[in-house]
């Protein structure tokens, strides 16, 4: 059997550190404790990162450059929205900075920072952190499980 790098379905294993444009680690394996386990077209990682370990075997290095579509997105105006302070159990504790989890009209949950605060408004902010980032990753493949067929 010839084997031709990771396919759609693989669960693959990668070491990895993520970058910044300003060379600042925002995200790496060892931070989290390991190697990253995923399964190639799981949609479970980044779009971009998932595209760029296909056809790596194990122990295949690669660098990779993700623009904010294949990253966090683009930031949104229309995911940043100011409602009235008292819709926030607790406001009095509340802080700029502050994460929150936003209950959607859908029953889903989204994370929020908060950007500013009057005394009667807050101001949330729903856009991921690191979205319009461009990300860099150097990737490195240190296991593959095979797709059952």
């Amino acid at each position: 059997m010839v084997f031709l790098g990771v396919k759609l379905g693989d669960i693959v294993a990668v070491e990895y550190v993520g970058t910044l444009d300003n060379g600042g680690i925002f995200d790496s394996s060892e931070s989290q404790g390991g190697p990253l386990e995923f399964k190639v077209g799981g949609g479970q990682v980044l779009q971009g990162f998932e595209e760029a370990v296909l056809n790596m075997e194990i122990g295949d290095k690669k660098t990779i450059r993700l623009e904010p579509s294949k990253g966090y997105g683009e930031y949104s105006k229309n995911l940043v929205e100011t409602i009235p302070r008292v819709s926030i159990p607790n406001n009095e504790r509340l802080t700029e900075e502050t994460m929150l989890l936003v209950s959607l009209p859908d029953g889903s949950k989204m994370p929020a920072s908060i950007t500013a605060i009057t005394e009667d408004t807050v101001t949330l902010d729903m856009n991921h952190p690191l979205a319009d980032e461009v990300l860099h990753f150097e990737i490195k493949v240190v296991g593959i499980r095979l797709a059952a067929n």
